[in-house]
């Protein structure tokens, strides 16, 4: 199997390269996840103390949500703020996911990575200068570039947080 960044033929090129680390992170989530009991969505780990897989991957589907909505330069919609988040919960910690089913997860974060991608179609290379405010504590501002790179980067940073969370699960003979 050969690997390579490439972007959509209808995307300019660094714009198009952007999205396909966040593509191929996607596909990689796909993977990990592939088969996962509703036990094991739901697992929080060695004495209950971790995020699920069913947080983190709400979490990252709500963290792309916004960059999504960021790029386009318009503000999240609230009816989708209530569908999807908050992004932390109480005590400062990600908002408890529990029954949800790993189709439905995986759904919404592809519906997700769908309007990322219509998004990108539409910006050029130059847009990639342009910065946006983001943070839900203290703001700070990003390009867009940083931004498409953060989307990939953060996907990846949870899929070895999932990774683990499969090794203790497997581990502690729940399968």
């Amino acid at each position: 199997m050969l690997y390579d960044l490439k972007g959509e033929t209808y995307m300019s090129p660094i714009v198009g390269i952007l999205y396909s680390a966040v593509k191929e992170n996607s596909q990689r989530l796909h993977f990990i996840t592939d088969s996962m009991s509703q036990d094991e969505v739901d697992y929080k780990g060695p004495d209950n103390n971790y995020n699920s897989t069913a947080q983190l991957i709400s979490h990252i589907l709500y963290v792309d949500l916004n960059w999504v909505y960021r790029i386009k330069g318009i503000t999240l919609p609230q009816s989708l703020i209530e569908q999807y988040g908050p992004m932390i919960g109480d005590n400062n910690r990600l908002p408890m996911v529990k029954g949800k089913s790993l189709n439905t997860l995986m759904s919404n974060y592809k519906d997700v990575i769908n309007m990322l991608k219509d998004t990108c179609a539409q910006l050029s290379d130059d847009d990639l200068d342009k910065v946006v405010t983001f943070g839900h504590e203290n703001e700070k501002q990003a390009t867009i570039r940083w931004g498409l790179w953060h989307i990939a980067d953060h996907s990846r940073y949870h899929q070895a947080n999932i990774n683990q969370l499969r090794k203790w699960y497997k581990g502690n003979s729940h399968a």
